[in-house]
């Protein structure tokens, strides 16, 4: 599973879970970190992503919320990982995805539009 790095996540990520998740990137990566969230979503769905979003613990509504009411609205692809622990630093981010590795491969193929790991 190939996956998309919100511009809420470190771009070092993708570097740290290159092992585990082969391809993935960051919307850096590809002049996306401004874009909105229709233009990531589009991106993603075009190119065979899953996008990584984090919850940044502190707002009462996520801003980042979007991204799983719109696989809620509008199906997969792409699927969504929306990271819930709270605003985690990168290391902790990278430990989380290795954790849950196993857990994010079988999502890739069951129905399931978003995955919520905490």
């Amino acid at each position: 599973m190939k996956l998309l790095f919100d511009q809420n996540l470190s771009f070092r990520l993708c570097e740290a879970i290159d092992d585990v998740f082969p391809g993935s990137i960051h919307v850096r990566h590809v002049g996306m970190e401004a874009a909105d969230d229709r233009a990531i979503w589009k991106f993603a769905e075009d190119n065979g992503y899953a996008i990584v979003s984090q919850d940044a613990g502190y707002a009462i509504v996520s801003q980042d919320a979007d991204f799983a009411e719109m696989a809620i609205l509008l199906g997969a692809p792409p699927k969504v990982i929306w990271i819930r622990a709270g605003n985690l630093p990168w290391l902790e981010v990278t430990a989380l995805l290795r954790r849950y590795a196993g857990m994010i491969a079988a999502f890739d193929v069951d129905e399931a539009v978003c995955l919520e790991i905490y």
